[in-house]
């Protein structure tokens, strides 16, 4: 149970600071992360970290598949985390 709560920590931390990253590449109009890796994170555990990251630096809140992507990814991902533990306390 300590991993998991390492892991998640870790993911969202991880999530956070992705999103501003590719927000400061955006404004230099360097190389960017992949959509696909930015809301992979979302499913894997880092939705929390990938929501803030996304007000905090006003990064991807205007596409669609953002907006409603990252809490639906998030959900899912809180589903899975449930049903990990509860089967991990049987």
């Amino acid at each position: 149970m300590n991993y998991l709560i390492g892991y998640l920590i870790l993911i969202n931390i991880i999530s956070f600071f992705l999103y501003g990253l590719d927000k400061n590449k955006a404004e230099k109009g360097k190389w960017r992360i992949k959509e696909t890796t930015l809301l992979s994170f979302s499913l894997i555990g880092g939705g929390i970290g990938s929501i803030l990251g996304m007000r905090v630096f006003r990064h991807k809140t205007q596409k669609s598949k953002f907006k409603f992507g990252v809490p639906l990814l998030t959900i899912i991902s809180i589903g899975i985390i449930y049903l990990i533990v509860s089967n991990y306390m049987l």
